[in-house]
Order: C-alpha cells, then structure tokens, then sequence
C-alpha cells in the first residue's frame, strides 16, 4: 500500500464516522461534511491504487 491509498482510508473512515455522527444528533451540516470528507477520501485511495497498479 501507498501512502494515497492509507491516506484515503483513513479520510473514508473518518468521513463515514462524522456523518453517521450527524445522523444521531440531527445536524444536517456534520452529515454533509462528512460526507464531502468520505467522498474525498475514496478519491484519494481509488488515486493509490491505480498508482499501485502503474507500478505494477
């Protein structure tokens, strides 16, 4: 693994983390932010791997 791919998985799980956070207290903006953040992060990791597989 790459340093985009740990990266990304990280920014996913703490995205999914902030939005269902938001969920349980009713506030639509960390939801959204989370959301934004796991998007971001999925992004990031899916940039990993395909630089894992270039390598390859």
């Amino acid at each position: 693994m790459n340093k985009d791919q740990v990266n990304g998985r990280i920014k996913e799980v703490k995205g999914k983390s902030k939005e269902v956070l938001g969920k349980i207290g009713g506030s639509k903006k960390q939801e959204v932010e989370g959301n934004i953040e796991k998007n971001i992060g999925k992004a990031q990791a899916g940039l990993g791997d395909l630089k894992n597989k270039l390598q390859k």
